[in-house]
């Protein structure tokens, strides 16, 4: 059985609307520091939503292990290299959960933006499949 998560598609349709409307915003702008300003935003939120659409799937899981896709490449973790953790901390009054995927030599950090769904219940699916 493999299950996948990844960022909701709306979310990243609303990304590249706002890349494209700040784009619009940065050709119009009257002043250049407006200009630069509004041209930096358009710069930072094609990035996430390129990010977001590239990286789909973000997180795989199946028998043989998980597989994490970035930008660039996918890592591949085997279950007994990997501890599945979840993490709460208490920012600004709110408490918020990331799912941490910790191997040997590297440390995967995934939010409930990431996966589309809570990182509490992403951590019981992976603890059950888990052979």
């Amino acid at each position: 059985m493999t299950r996948t998560w990844s960022t909701p598609a709306r979310i990243v349709a609303v990304a590249w609307v706002a890349a494209l409307a700040l784009a619009v915003a940065t050709v119009l702008a009257d002043d250049n520091a407006g200009r630069l300003l509004v041209g930096l935003a358009t710069l930072l939120v094609a990035y996430l939503a390129a990010f977001a659409t590239i990286a789909r799937p973000r997180l795989t899981a199946d028998a043989n292990g998980l597989a994490v896709r970035g930008f660039a490449s996918t890592t591949l973790l085997p279950w007994h290299e990997v501890k599945v953790k979840l993490q709460t901390t208490r920012r600004l009054g709110r408490e918020q959960q990331t799912l941490e995927l910790d191997a040997d030599d590297r440390l995967v950090v995934l939010t409930k933006l990431d996966l589309g769904a809570d990182p509490e219940e992403v951590a019981g699916v992976l603890h059950a499949l888990r052979p």
